[in-house]
C-alpha cells in the first residue's frame, strides 16, 4: 500500500505501507519491477489525477495489470440546488460579489483560490491545517474527518448561518450528508467538476478490485 504522504497522521492499516511519491511513471515502473508488483488497483480520490495517470503509464511500461475504482459521483437529486463548475477557481467566482457566509468542503490544496473573492466569510473543513501562504482574509477552518452524519451537518450549517456551500463531487457516503443537509435547508451548492482522469480497468467498490485481484491471481503463475 501506497500514500502520498499529504496527511501526516494517516489511519493505519493492516498493511505494510510506504508513504511519499515515486518521482514520476518511470520511476514508479522501475519500483514495480524491482518489488516483483504483480497487479496494482488504483484507490485514489477522484480528484487526484497526477498520481492516476502515473499509475496508468507505469503499469503500461511495466505490463502490469491495473484495476482503478472509479467511485459513482454523486447526482442531482429532486430538491437539490447545484451549480456546476469546472474548478475551484470558477468556485469562487460563482460566489458573487454580494458577501456571503461559504461553507468551504473541499479539501487544503486548492483554498487559495478563494483570495480572490476576499469578501466573502469562509468556514472550511480540513482533516489537518492548510500549508498555503496565500489564504482568504476572513477564514475559520473546522479540523475533522469523515465520516459525518446529515444531523450534525445540518447543525453546523445552521448554526454557522451558512448561506453557500462549496464541494468536490466526491461521491460516496462518508461526505453525502452535507449534500442531504444543504437539501433540507434549501442551500445551494457550488460543486466542482470531476476531472477525467486517466484510469486501468475500471471498478466501482472495494469489493470489486478484490474480486479482480483474486482473478489475476489465477492467471498469474505466482500469484497476486
Amino acid at each position: 500500500m501506497s500514500l502520498a504522504g499529504r496527511t501526516s497522521s494517516p489511519r493505519p492499516q493492516p498493511l505494510a505501507t510506504r508513504i511519499g511519491g515515486f518521482g514520476g511513471p518511470e520511476a514508479l515502473a522501475r519500483w514495480l519491477a524491482d518489488e516483483g508488483v504483480e497487479a496494482v488497483i488504483d484507490a485514489t480520490h477522484p480528484y487526484a489525477g497526477r498520481i492516476s495517470a502515473n499509475a496508468v503509464a507505469a503499469c503500461g511500461q511495466a505490463r502490469v495489470p491495473l484495476a482503478s475504482i472509479v467511485r459513482p459521483a454523486w447526482q442531482e437529486a429532486a430538491g437539490d440546488k447545484w451549480q456546476n463548475v469546472p474548478h475551484a477557481e470558477a468556485a469562487a467566482l460563482a460566489l458573487g460579489a454580494a458577501p456571503r457566509r461559504v461553507f468551504l468542503s473541499m479539501g487544503r490544496l486548492e483554498l487559495g483560490s478563494f483570495t480572490k473573492a476576499p469578501q466573502h466569510h469562509y468556514l472550511a473543513r480540513l482533516i489537518e491545517p492548510p500549508q498555503q501562504a496565500s489564504l482568504p482574509p476572513d477564514i475559520v477552518f473546522l479540523q475533522a474527518r469523515g465520516p459525518f452524519d446529515r444531523a450534525a451537518e445540518t447543525k453546523l450549517l445552521s448554526e454557522g448561518k451558512i448561506d453557500v456551500i462549496v464541494s468536490k463531487n466526491s461521491g460516496g457516503s462518508a461526505t453525502y450528508p452535507k449534500i442531504e443537509a444543504a437539501r433540507a435547508l434549501g442551500l445551494p451548492v457550488i460543486m466542482i467538476a470531476r476531472p477525467n482522469k486517466p484510469a486501468g480497468y475500471a471498478l466501482a467498490s472495494a469489493q470489486a478490485a478484490m474480486a479482480w485481484l483474486a482473478h489475476e491471481a489465477t492467471l498469474s503463475p505466482r500469484g497476486v
